[in-house]
């Protein structure tokens, strides 16, 4: 059995999403498995404006301005898709474990996964490993997986285009 702790993969499906959200519910799934889920998700009326609430959700969460109301939205999302944790084989790769029911529906499997993946990223890399990109007016989501915990821009041509603001506003002055 291997654990599937739904952690650094999750947070980052969650990133992608929420720059760059499909324009249906096939995109949504192929998203999903371009980050590593397998099981199938069968489409039902609504699942592409729940999903979409789900990521407005946890773009909540990286939008909070204080750790207090950062843990207090994830321990509410978290409750509000409780289910046991439990064994399962679905894809006939091997046992793992799984912190949602087996038959839930992709707004409810994504919810679980980021609420569950961005707590245990938050708490084994720190709280503030979440945020937006510096570079103004960017407004893409950071997930901070650096060695150091620094990350500050969405790339590197974010990070270029604030250097070189902040060079010629030091030129001007």
């Amino acid at each position: 059995m291997h654990l599937n702790p739904y952690g650094e993969y999750a947070v980052l499906l969650a990133q992608s999403l929420a720059d760059d959200w499909p324009a249906d519910h096939a995109g949504i799934v192929a998203r999903t498995r371009e980050f590593g889920m397998t099981m199938p998700f069968p489409e039902q009326a609504g699942d592409h404006d729940r999903c979409r609430q789900v990521v407005d959700g946890w773009l909540a969460v990286v939008d909070a301005p204080t750790p207090d109301e950062r843990a207090a939205l994830l321990n509410a999302q978290m409750a509000g898709v409780s289910a046991y944790p439990r064994l399962t084989d679905h894809d006939g790769e091997g046992w793992h474990l799984h912190y949602r029911d087996v038959d839930d529906d992709v707004a409810v499997v994504l919810q679980s996964v980021f609420a569950v993946g961005t707590a245990l990223h938050l708490t084994t890399r720190g709280i503030d490993r979440l945020g937006r990109c510096a570079s103004q007016p960017c407004a893409r989501v950071i997930v901070d997986v650096s060695r150091n915990g620094t990350q500050r821009y969405c790339s590197p041509r974010c990070a270029s285009r604030d250097a070189v603001r902040r060079h010629r506003a030091r030129q001007r002055a």
